[in-house]
């Protein structure tokens, strides 16, 4: 009976050293897969198709401006997914959304969030992107959102969402303490009121540590260290630098922006720089 059962068993071990060898470097690969990570930029300013190449040796994907960028009067990004997507670059689609001063009362910032949400996505298919792109709203002021801040957000998520596109959202992940001594992270505080809508989150946090400062590693960073684990992107360093944030960060060029390998002060192409899961944040290379 021994021996039947070692001559049995051996084309079973064989079989199962086949399997393993098959099905472990597939393992093994999708680990890796899933822990990937990507290095991007933003400005304000397009940086000018003649820098594109350049800055693709460092960057897998570029902040895209769908409307007036914070502080603009107007929009140079317009027209420009062409030559991005040539390339090679991915895509972080945004939209500068309201600060408080323009919501005032909850029902005026419901009806802005629905008018800016159809100006969002208006703009995306003026702009060539297909459905399902991620359009991140910029929310710039941070803290615990206010009645109507978080009107204004979620109106907009809400058309984002119905009109065939994902709805993101840009905002702090750092806690600022409020009058009474209790701190309060904005994407959390976003998050545990957004009702169970599907939502995206960038997330900036520029304090050394977690972020590596003024940095252009070849492995980025992973966005769930900057110390919101939902995050899908994570920025780590804007220009100009934040010294209330960033004031531990010691890499920055002396005129305290943040310049990529290839630019320097004379180029005036200056970065925001961002780690995420994806090469394509917002999936706006599908066309």
């Amino acid at each position: 009976m021994t021996g039947i059962a070692v001559i049995t068993a051996f084309p079973i071990l064989v079989l199962t050293v086949i399997v393993l060898s098959v099905l472990l470097p597939m393992f093994v690969d999708a680990q890796v897969a899933a822990a990937a990570t990507y290095l991007g930029f933003d400005r304000n300013t397009y940086p000018g198709d003649e820098n594109l190449k350049v800055l693709r040796q460092t960057f897998s994907f570029a902040g895209y401006w769908l409307n007036n960028p914070p502080g603009e009067t107007s929009n140079t990004w317009v027209g420009k997914r062409e030559a991005i997507k040539s390339a090679g670059l991915g895509f972080l689609v945004l939209f500068n959304g309201r600060l408080d001063a323009d919501l005032k009362n909850v029902s005026r910032a419901t009806g802005m969030g629905k008018s800016d949400g159809e100006a969002a996505t208006s703009a995306a298919k003026r702009e060539g992107f297909p459905a399902g792109t991620v359009i991140f709203l910029d929310q710039e002021q941070g803290g615990r959102m206010l009645p109507e801040q978080k009107a204004y957000i979620y109106r907009w998520v809400d058309t984002i969402n119905a009109a065939g596109f994902r709805a993101g959202i840009y905002c702090s992940g750092i806690a600022a303490k409020e009058s009474h001594g209790v701190s309060i992270i904005t994407a959390n505080d976003i998050r545990e009121n957004a009702g169970g809508r599907k939502v995206v989150y960038f997330v900036t946090n520029d304090g050394c540590p977690p972020s590596p400062g003024c940095a252009f590693p070849k492995t980025a960073p992973n966005s769930g260290q900057s110390g919101i684990s939902f995050a899908d992107v994570w920025q780590f360093a804007q220009s100009p630098k934040r010294p209330e944030f960033a004031g531990a960060c010691h890499n920055y060029s002396p005129d305290g922006n943040c310049y990529p390998p290839g630019m320097d002060a004379n180029s005036r192409v200056h970065v925001d720089v961002e780690s995420a899961t994806s090469a394509d944040p917002s999936n706006g290379r599908s066309q």
